[in-house]
């Protein structure tokens, strides 16, 4: 393919913008080559700068259940902005998304509306630090809960591709109050918490990790974090910013039957607007200013276009629940072909799929945590990647890294894309 639009584009970012992109994963330094510039979406497709039409399997980092440019959505935008954009007052299409997500999610009573996954979840953990008392908090070793100094230790995803999973510009004071466990492994937490007796407030985990490819759960770990908390009197934060509305109307909590004290959601809850929220019980929801101490506010927090996005969205997926059951389907299908090519290929291979969040590794061992998943043959994936581009087929430009899949996709994309990496296989 050609990409002369996108390579002079990106020369023309650099110049303006540190390099060249506003999210450090957006400049292929995980894979080599020059970013694609996109210059529109539709359904399960995007179309470049150079006219190039690409099969999309990142979907915007996943909130394109149902495809880009939905038109529910698009309408639903359009006529929130011809009413204004923003006002920095209450407005009554927050309560009416408020009330939605509640009824839809599993164990939580009030919801607050932020800008971004990242500030929900720093938004959590000071809430959790104000609830308990206790100022330490445990996340786990490639889970990536945004760009907050609290979560900048082993943060997979953009933080490792790019090379600097502890970030410059992060205190000692900070750090030292983050305590790093490994994912799965419930007597490392364990070991955590007791080096460390009642200075834990909170632990925060994707409950399916996202960004060090998709790594599941293993059978009774989240039910072990939960009781540890009970036990501790710890809170645990499921960040689900990926698996809300996506694994389930529920999310992670309904598809595991876990319950979390406190839930961050982003990206699907705002239809691919900028939007976050953290929701909990009553009793830990109004420790929250005005209502208590805790203080977090924002003059974009819960503006009109986000809402109007968002309440679209997660109509759809209120009322078309078969969609959950489409796109596992989908996923599922994809996930055979790609596997079958792959070992038809005497390709060294593992693939991890939860719903319709599934990672390919280039090993042939378990991928269950951050250090299995960096054992993965990473020039195999960058020749897996190009090949793909090369073929039509657009997926994350990391090894560390999930692929979304949407309903917009048919079968005859998913059949495209097998096909293609049937031929990338053959040169790998």
């Amino acid at each position: 393919m050609i990409y002369k639009r996108s390579s002079a584009l990106f020369s023309e970012a650099e110049k303006v913008i540190p390099g060249g992109v506003n999210s450090p994963v957006r400049a292929f330094k995980g894979v080599g080559g020059t970013p694609i510039f996109v210059k529109e979406a539709k359904g399960a497709y995007l179309f470049d700068e150079d006219g190039n039409r690409l099969i999309d399997y990142i979907n915007s980092w996943g909130p394109m259940i149902l495809g880009h440019a939905h038109k529910p959505v698009v309408d639903a935008v359009v006529e929130k902005a011809q009413k204004g954009t923003s006002f920095g007052m209450p407005t009554e299409i927050e309560t009416k998304i408020a009330e939605l997500a509640v009824s839809m999610v599993p164990n939580i009573d009030k919801i607050r509306f932020v800008n971004s996954g990242t500030e929900a979840c720093m938004s959590a953990v000071r809430l959790a630090r104000g609830f308990t008392g206790k100022d330490k908090i445990i996340k786990f070793a490639g889970c990536y809960h945004g760009h907050s100094d609290s979560f900048l230790i082993q943060a997979g995803s953009g933080a490792s591709t790019f090379g600097t999973p502890n970030s410059p510009g992060v205190t000692q004071g900070t750090a030292k109050d983050t305590l790093l466990a490994n994912y799965n492994d419930i007597d490392n937490v364990k070991a955590i918490i007791e080096a460390n007796k009642d200075e834990i407030a909170c632990i925060i985990i994707e409950p399916v990790a996202g960004n060090m490819g998709c790594i599941p759960p293993k059978d009774g770990f989240l039910q072990a974090l939960r009781t540890v908390c009970d036990a501790n009197n710890i809170l645990l934060i499921f960040d689900e910013v990926m698996t809300g509305f996506r694994l389930a109307k529920g999310g992670a909590q309904e598809l595991f039957g876990i319950k979390a004290d406190i839930v961050c959601f982003g990206k699907v809850i705002g239809g691919g607007l900028p939007v976050g929220a953290f929701a909990a019980r009553n009793e830990i929801m109004d420790y929250l200013a005005p209502v208590g101490p805790v203080y977090q506010a924002g003059t974009l927090s819960g503006n009109p276009l986000a809402m109007a996005a968002g309440l679209a969205m997660l109509n759809e997926l209120n009322t078309k629940s078969h969609i959950f059951d489409s796109i596992n389907e989908k996923t599922e299908y994809l996930h055979k072909g790609i596997a079958k090519v792959l070992s038809d290929n005497n390709i060294v291979h593992t693939i991890n799929r939860v719903g319709s969040m599934i990672s390919v590794h280039f090993d042939e061992g378990e991928v269950y945590d951050f250090t299995t998943a960096a054992k993965g043959n990473n020039d195999t994936f960058k020749n897996f990647f190009h090949g793909l581009l090369n073929e039509g087929v657009y997926i994350a430009p990391s090894a560390f890294e999930t692929w979304f899949i949407t309903e917009a996709l048919t079968y005859q994309d998913l059949d495209f894309t097998i096909n293609a990496i049937n031929k990338v296989a053959k040169t790998l």
